[in-house]
């Protein structure tokens, strides 16, 4: 996988899980302030759309995971 696609996927999963862990109709609720982390993940996604930069895929780089376009 490249780099862009773990950011995805890592992303994605971080706000299913944090969703099911936040809402209390969820039969894995924890506490409502799991919508807090994410709000958090959103909030990196957004800034990474508009600067072109993304903390987590700069340090998948430095592991060795290849960028891709």
């Amino acid at each position: 996988m490249k780099s862009w696609q773990i950011v995805r996927l890592v992303a994605g999963t971080f706000i299913l899980v944090s969703l099911a862990l936040g809402i209390e109709g969820s039969p894995i609720f924890v506490s409502p302030w799991w919508l807090a982390f994410t709000a958090f993940v959103g909030a990196n996604l957004l800034q990474s759309a508009l600067t072109k930069w993304c903390m987590m895929e700069t340090i998948l780089r430095k592991l060795g995971v290849e960028s891709g376009c």
